[in-house]
């Protein structure tokens, strides 16, 4: 058991989180720039949080 919970956390830490693949995926669709979306995956929940109050 402690096995396979030790592959699911280690898999989860190697991949990006849903904040950012989000940021990311806002921000190329109002920016249309990879360097923006970047920067803005970079930030990600901050980014979204932003996004929301903005609009």
């Amino acid at each position: 058991m402690a096995d396979t919970r030790s592959v699911t956390i280690s898999t989860a830490k190697a991949g990006i989180g849903f904040g950012t693949a989000l940021a990311i995926t806002i921000s190329w669709s109002l920016h249309k720039s990879i360097l923006w979306a970047i920067v803005h995956g970079f930030f990600s929940w901050l980014y979204v949080l932003y996004y929301v109050l903005k609009r």
